[in-house]
């Protein structure tokens, strides 16, 4: 009774919990948080033995790499899904106390969060138990490629083949869609966070310089490229050489990083290409016509529609803002859910 009567207080969140990044799109307000899901800690608080939070989002984002002897900051999501319960749901309730306004009742809205659709039962209850424990009074489950496939603005609802590729940080879902259901759906745990290992390991190898996962991320979005350019970008990166152990700068072009993202970029391919070859010919021939369209970080990567176009043969388009497709998208299916009912969609 006391959760109903705060939830008067409170606004619907849709949730994009996702690897990399946080983003919580509010009901009648739109897109308000997007923050990386990262959390520093204190060990051993006060001599108590116990954590503490010291930062969540952004700013504990900036201390990876730079801790002390006593923080600790780490990434309670892996793959899509949770890895350390009890900081995600600290976390979740620090973003959740973020978006509401109001400052003398505890926030208890209805919460939808989108999960991988290869996520296992026992995943999807432990995102929906953090979920409750950080204040949710509902909390519904939604699968990623649904959800961004409604923020795309597709049409999900008809009697028509979509095909949607979601490049997160942590996983890749491709699906097939049509008539408010997933056709064929394949979950890859490939996604920026593999991009940036790859980009750690192939300075490693031909440069001999150790950088972080800082340096590998912005290397990434200021020269990364998912095709083989003519005239090719290039960045200066400062990293720590192996054999001296002493700071040092070096020039890495993007044809380099195309060169070490093929590993991950071929998984994603592969992936595309097995959704193709398991849909239905009448939906394929949709798809043929109208294209696969990309949401996630990972669209944002150079030229990786030209590449997918260019190994599939079928038009590949860049969905609008397609890093908050997601969260745009599970706040659409909200606002369908209180006007159609619980059915229009596979919630769990």
């Amino acid at each position: 009774m006391f959760r109903k009567l705060m939830g008067l207080f409170s606004n619907d969140l849709s949730i994009d919990l996702g690897t990399a990044n946080t983003l919580i799109y509010v009901r009648g307000k739109g897109m308000v948080l997007n923050e990386p899901s990262v959390v520093s800690i204190r060990n051993n608080h006060r001599g108590s033995g116990m954590r503490s939070i010291v930062a969540v989002g952004e700013n504990a984002k900036m201390m990876l790499g730079k801790e002390n002897k006593d923080i600790e900051t780490v990434r309670p999501m892996k793959d899509g899904v949770i890895a350390d319960f009890e900081v995600t749901e600290k976390m979740l309730q620090s973003f959740i106390r973020k978006v509401h306004e109001a400052k003398f009742f505890q926030p208890s809205p209805r919460v939808l969060v989108c999960v991988p659709c290869g996520s296992t039962q026992v995943e999807r209850r432990a995102i929906r138990e953090s979920a409750a424990g950080a204040g949710a009074r509902e909390v519904y489950l939604i699968e990623e490629p649904m959800a961004a496939a409604i923020g795309a603005g597709m049409p999900v609802s008809e009697p028509t083949g979509s095909m949607v590729v979601d490049i997160g940080g942590g996983t890749t879902e491709v699906a097939t869609l049509s008539l408010n259901g997933i056709v064929w759906s394949d979950s890859v745990k490939v996604g920026g966070d593999r991009f940036d290992d790859a980009i750690i390991k192939y300075v490693r190898r031909n440069y001999g310089m150790v950088i972080g996962e800082s340096t590998a991320e912005r290397i990434k979005k200021t020269i990364g490229t998912a095709y083989h350019e003519v005239n090719p970008q290039t960045m200066e990166v400062h990293g720590s050489n192996m054999a001296e152990s002493v700071p040092r700068r070096f020039t890495l072009n993007s044809n380099e990083v195309l060169e070490a993202l093929q590993e991950p970029l071929q998984a994603i391919i592969s992936s595309v290409r097995t959704a193709l070859e398991n849909t239905p010919p009448e939906l394929g021939a949709d798809i043929a016509e109208h294209g696969i369209v990309l949401t996630g970080g990972g669209a944002l990567l150079r030229n990786i529609h030209t590449l997918i176009s260019e190994e599939t043969g079928i038009p590949v388009i860049i969905a609008d803002d397609p890093l908050t497709c997601v969260a745009r998208g599970g706040g659409r299916a909200l606002e369908l859910m209180d006007e159609k009912g619980l059915d229009v969609f596979s919630f769990d």
